[in-house]
């Protein structure tokens, strides 16, 4: 059976990723995501523009999961100071 990541996302981030313009998806460092993702092997990542009905296919991407990695970045979206993150990549070209 295969695994599949899930991870609902704002349109913004969806549409840069569809655009080929983002090549990660980052998740804050936290024992949650830990969980979900050291040691866990997935076939594919579903990524969903925020909440969609069923059938609704344009707001969906499915790619091959290809892994993530520890950063330390500084993005608007969790503040001013840099922050622990876990870079899951989206990117088809990766």
């Amino acid at each position: 059976m295969a695994v599949q990541l899930v991870l609902h996302l704002k349109k913004q981030y969806f549409e840069e990723i569809k655009n080929g313009k983002k090549r990660f998806e980052y998740r804050l460092k936290t024992p949650y995501w830990h969980k979900r993702l050291v040691g866990k092997q997935y076939d594919s990542i579903r990524l969903l523009c925020g909440y969609p009905k069923v059938g609704e296919k344009d707001k969906e991407i499915v790619r091959r999961f290809k892994g993530y990695r520890p950063m330390i970045i500084k993005h608007p979206h969790f503040g001013k100071n840099p922050v622990r993150v876990y870079a899951i990549e989206v990117d088809s070209r990766v």
